[in-house]
């Protein structure tokens, strides 16, 4: 009479701890550079999902669809970027001494998340039909013309910063500069045979980019 063999542990299959935030974090970051290199025509799910170590099956659960992993991903990108700017606590600092510091954050943070301007780029081209089937982004976005609007009107009243301008049109400002920055540096260095994405090149066009809005809301 045979006898049924014990199963050995060492064949038992692992089992992963269940983790659905850090899973979602993972492919949303992921899925970021994704749509950052490739656009959200050329981006694939299958790699996503490869590169994550979960499926497609997973990916739709949690985000609907690939536009709605897109529209998700573009949102964090967005998110990212005002957290940093709420961190930076200008509101007991001379106005000068803060505009300075939010010109110098976004400057940085552009430079450091390539991404988040190729999939500022990449929405421009669909007309920002996308961004606008998000409930999230406006209010997003809203905060960062309350912030700076905020810098400016302090600097209006301290004497600092001349009058009659549109805290939507300073942040426009602001946001070419440093976008800029990063959406043309390849070619601007090219066409010229100027490397300005060396670190002194960076830091002098960052303190550039400072001087340029200071001079441009300065009292008389």
């Amino acid at each position: 009479m045979s006898q049924v063999k014990p199963v050995r542990k060492d064949r038992e299959p692992s089992k992963r701890p269940q983790d659905p935030d850090g899973t979602r974090k993972d492919i949303l970051a992921t899925a970021s550079r994704e749509f950052a290199l490739n656009g959200l025509s050329g981006a694939r799910i299958d790699e996503i999902a490869a590169r994550t170590k979960s499926s497609k099956r997973m990916i739709y659960y949690y985000f609907g669809d690939k536009e709605g992993l897109y529209l998700r991903a573009l949102e964090n990108a967005y998110r990212t970027v005002r957290e940093g700017e709420d961190g930076l606590d200008t509101d007991g600092l001379p106005a000068v001494e803060a505009l300075r510091r939010l010109v110098e954050f976004t400057f940085d943070h552009h430079h450091e998340h390539e991404e988040f301007i190729r999939m500022v780029m990449i929405e421009n081209i669909h007309h920002g039909q996308y961004l606008e089937r998000s409930d999230v982004i406006s209010g997003l976005n809203e905060t960062a013309i309350d912030h700076i609007a905020s810098i400016y009107r302090r600097g209006v009243e301290e004497g600092v910063f001349r009058p009659g301008l549109d805290p939507l049109e300073l942040h426009w400002q602001v946001s070419a500069l440093c976008f800029f920055n990063v959406s043309n540096r390849a070619t601007f260095s090219r066409i010229f045979g100027r490397d300005i994405g060396t670190p002194d090149e960076q830091a002098r066009l960052r303190q550039s980019a400072v001087e340029m809005v200071l001079r441009f809301v300065a009292a008389d």
